[in-house]
């Protein structure tokens, strides 16, 4: 969605990444976007910071009974007024772009890293953990950038009135510059407690969001033995946990709340007696006196900001580092230095290891019991052959073909492959142009019956992991999507294990006539793939 309507420049992460790294990386790629919520942050809190001492001098205009100067200051804190509506419009929509930038940006480097990973990604972490990094702490992400534009403003303002009242009372404005920033410095001891309290809230968020992936995953299983009550009492106890740390970070807050109004206030206080006592020995006058208390009343805003900016750069960095986590994974397979293309036409494979040889074009059954998946998951390399063996496509070592390349000539379907949620049509038809129809594949596979029997036939919406439909259905239609492919080699691990014999016998007819000219290896211990093949490998081979 977010990539429909936002324009994502181009991220180069550096190699060596760090969370305050990668946020700087993210930000830099977006420079007049923070230059432009700088500068309308500066000027949205000019007039705010402004107006105190512009009221000061209408007021001294009103006890010195000038009425046209108390019109022109008037006329002044007007336009104030309209600069910082105009200016606050153009710094929300900046503000809102940097936290998009910022939200969306590491939610699509995200997504794009783990997609690369494939297979490695579910034994190098946890759902949970992909679940929060796209869902909750890509928001912190973005919160620290939103709150940029504000605290630049915060800055400039304090920096204007500072030198404001410098030049009007030295001792106000030395209160000013030097109780603030102490203010600020004094909220600091507050803010490493809360960072480490978020850290391990978001430890057990993640614990959470892994256990309700889990159970989920596993609802029938759990039904069928059950296992619901437990898996509900852990999953209680995993919220418990998240609900204490969640209290824990709360508290935090409250306390760096309460310091916000505090300390500044103190500072206020302080600004305010000296003000009056310098009023009352007539070293300034009734209006520089309100001038001087509302611009002390406005120096809670600066402190609460820079507060702000620090509690969100505190959450932004824990995410941070969990995003680090996930994109300092690697792949277990790498592409080659120097990719050898693979020959045009149909492939022939081989695997020197246990020594099954597909030839070209033609339908290979292979009848190994327990070693058929992993000697499918070598030959389709999604694992490494054997040290001192390796495996052949058309001639050339897999491990020297792109693996792009690789996947769109060569794939590996099993029953384990997982559907997504969406319309039927959509997950049928290939990534990659292909000879080979949709329709022409539900009818190898013998599926048509389950199209018609949808409402919507191949429009129809299809849940996550295709739970609309028996396991047998959805092992037909997995096989109806494998053979849309049209790939020049394709393994079939254990096809028709789930369908009758009646079903079964069609099927491989079918499967073998679609086939045809293309090179299709099945693994399988059914006599009626045996009895369509034009080679059978069983029992132990022997190396070639």
């Amino acid at each position: 969605m977010l990539s429909a309507t936002y324009p994502f420049p181009d991220i180069r992460l550096p190699e060596r990444l760090t969370p305050l790294r990668y946020l700087l990386t993210v930000l830099r790629a977006r420079p007049w976007l923070v230059l432009a919520a700088a500068v309308t942050g500066a000027g949205w809190s000019l007039p705010s910071a402004l107006l105190p001492l512009v009221i000061g001098r209408g007021i001294d205009a009103i006890a010195a009974g000038d009425t046209s100067t108390l019109w022109r200051w008037a006329l002044v804190a007007g336009v104030l007024g309209v600069v910082q509506a105009l200016l606050g419009t153009g710094l929300h929509f900046a503000a809102y772009g940097l936290w998009l930038h910022g939200a969306g940006s590491t939610q699509r480097l995200v997504t794009d890293h783990t997609t690369r990973l494939g297979a490695t990604l579910r034994e190098a972490t946890t759902t949970g953990n992909v679940v929060a990094v796209t869902s909750s702490d890509m928001n912190w992400v973005g919160n620290a950038f939103e709150v940029i534009g504000r605290t630049v403003g915060s800055i400039v303002a304090f920096v204007v009135i500072g030198i404001a009242m410098l030049g009007t009372s030295p001792l106000l404005g030395v209160v000013a510059l030097v109780g603030v920033p102490l203010a600020v410095v004094g909220i600091g001891p507050l803010l490493a407690p809360l960072q480490k309290r978020k850290t391990v809230q978001r430890e057990n968020l993640s614990e959470v969001n892994a256990l309700g992936a889990d159970i989920v995953s596993g609802l029938r299983i759990l039904r069928g033995v059950g296992g619901e009550r437990r898996f509900l009492r852990r999953f209680r106890d995993a919220s418990q946990l998240v609900r204490r740390s969640g209290v824990e970070v709360g508290r935090s807050e409250s306390w760096l709340a309460a310091a916000e109004v505090l300390l500044p206030g103190l500072v206020t206080v302080a600004i305010t007696w000296l003000g009056a006592r310098l009023a009352l020995d007539g070293a300034i006058g009734v209006g520089e006196l309100v001038a001087f208390y509302g611009v002390s009343a406005f120096l809670v805003v600066p402190v609460s900001t820079a507060t702000e900016q620090v509690s969100a750069l505190s959450s932004a960095l824990v995410a941070a580092r969990k995003v680090c986590g996930l994109l300092a994974l690697r792949p277990k397979l790498a592409d080659p230095a120097a990719p050898q293309p693979l020959p045009p036409g149909p492939l022939d494979l081989v695997d020197t290891a246990s020594g099954i040889r597909a030839t070209p074009g033609r339908l290979t059954v292979v009848d190994l019991g327990a070693e058929a998946e992993t000697i499918a998951e070598r030959m389709a390399r999604f694992t490494e052959a054997p040290e001192g063996e390796e495996v052949l496509v058309g001639g050339v070592p897999v491990h020297q073909v792109a693996l792009a390349e690789l996947r769109s000539r060569v794939v590996f379907a099993h029953n384990q492959d997982l559907w997504f949620s969406g319309v039927l049509r959509d997950q049928l038809a290939p990534a990659h142009p292909s000879e080979v129809d949709i329709f022409a594949a539900l009818h190898a596979a013998d599926a048509e019956d389950i199209v018609e029997a949808l409402p919507r036939g191949v429009d129809e919406l299809i849940g996550e992991r295709g739970r609309e439909v028996s396991g047998g259905q959805r092992q037909r239609l997995s096989l109806a999507r494998a053979l849309a492919t049209g790939v020049d080699v394709l393994l079939l691990d254990e096809p028709t294990s789930a369908v009758d014999a009646h079903t079964e016998a069609r099927i491989t007819r079918r499967v073998k006539e679609l086939r045809s000219g293309r090179t299709t290896v099945v693994f399988s211990q059914s006599p009626l793939w045996r009895n369509v093949a034009d080679e059978v490998v069983s029992g132990k081979a022997v190396p070639v």
